[in-house]
């Protein structure tokens, strides 16, 4: 194999490619990535449960496969000078050589014979889903993805149909527990009916950097343990969680019936100062709301307090509710209309929030004591 390539081209590739593969493995070669020359360049990466295949402009001199140690040509590609980068293979394709420039390297190679490939089995389900919709579904969720390793079924996004108002809806849900995100996209054709899957946290972020580089539809194929997202010059294939995600409508109250309107720039620029007084490690923040006004406090024995009026709009009895300010300001940050909308019901019971003129993203948040 010999194939001549521009850093650049190169160096995006690898900065997508290396972070899933593991820098020691019981199994040698899944420390490395295959490269592949033949009518076009092709590199992948695995770690067995996530592939992430990707094809890259080259002038291919020789055909052929071969494996490299990947953080190391990662590493190697980084610190190059610009211009293009010689890599062949020795005559028993045991060794890669890599040229740029005054420098030399000769890196291991593994026979590409022996990585593994991810067999997806049969996708019956396959439909088009536009960037911008699938960015949205990822975006406006994903801050609410559990980390906690215990409750694995919380530990990505549960996408699903549903029929909401006669329409067919696809819906993005992630929860930790303490808040709840839900988004909903128009369902695209081929899509109704599919299985709910619950995609990985790290597939769900390898996935939405891949995203930036595109701006054509995807391809999305759906069983019941694989999924896999194609579209110009990338394929990310991965298993998904085997776990039921819990029923979420039963968290998502539909009594709340004191509603709070407010600027949302001026209130997450308001939250943001007031929790600088807060050095717990859920920064709480003291919400009292009455007629026309509202009242952010936040104080600490050692820091000291902070208070901070301003004008909502809000007709119900006086009520003053506790959260974690981190989590406002995470909810805020995915509110794009020039207004946020809270439901509440009283201090110890989760809020519904929204934007105020659209219903098709909901955000859940359990209140805090204060």
């Amino acid at each position: 194999m010999q194939i001549t390539i521009e850093k650049s081209n190169l160096l995006k590739t690898l900065s997508h490619l290396y972070r899933i593969v593991e820098r020691k493995s019981t199994v040698p070669v899944l420390s490395n990535i295959k490269v592949e020359a033949a009518k076009e360049l092709k590199i992948t990466a695995t770690n067995v449960d996530l592939e992430i295949i990707e094809t890259v402009d080259a002038k291919i001199g020789e055909t052929g496969a071969t494996t490299i140690p990947a953080h190391v040509f990662y590493d190697i590609v980084r610190k190059l000078p610009e211009g293009d980068i010689s890599i062949k293979t020795n005559a028993d394709a045991s060794k890669v050589v890599i040229k740029a420039g005054n420098s030399e390297f000769t890196l291991p190679a593994l026979p590409s014979e022996d990585f593994p490939v991810m067999t997806s089995g049969s996708m019956p389900f396959k439909f088009n889903l536009p960037v911008d919709d699938l960015k949205a579904l990822i975006d406006k969720t994903k801050f609410a993805v559990s980390t906690e390793e215990t409750r694995y079924f919380l530990n990505g996004i549960f996408v699903h149909t549903v029929e909401v108002k006669g329409k067919d809806i696809l819906r993005a849900v992630a929860t930790d527990g303490h808040r709840l995100a839900r988004l909903d996209v128009a369902a695209p054709a081929n899509a109704k009916g599919m299985p709910g899957i619950i995609i990985p946290r790290k597939v769900v972020n390898e996935l939405r950097t891949l995203l930036d580089d595109t701006s054509s539809d995807i391809m999305v194929e759906v069983s019941n343990t694989k999924a896999r997202f194609s579209f110009a010059g990338a394929t990310i294939t991965s298993k998904l969680i085997d776990g039921k995600f819990p029923d979420y409508e039963k968290v998502i109250p539909t009594t709340n019936d004191k509603a709070l309107e407010i600027e949302c720039k001026s209130f997450a620029e308001a939250v943001d100062r007031v929790s600088s007084v807060s050095f717990e490690k859920s920064k709480s923040i003291k919400l009292k709301i009455a007629k026309g006004k509202l009242t952010l406090s936040s104080s600490t024995p050692d820091s000291g307090s902070a208070t901070e009026d301003l004008p909502v709009e809000y007709a119900a009895d006086t009520l003053e509710i506790g959260f974690n300010s981190r989590y406002l300001l995470d909810i805020a940050e995915q509110i794009k209309g020039k207004f946020i909308k809270f439901m509440i019901s009283d201090a110890s019971s989760p809020s519904v929030i929204t934007e105020l003129d659209s219903d098709s993203a909901l955000y859940v948040l359990m209140p805090m004591r204060i």
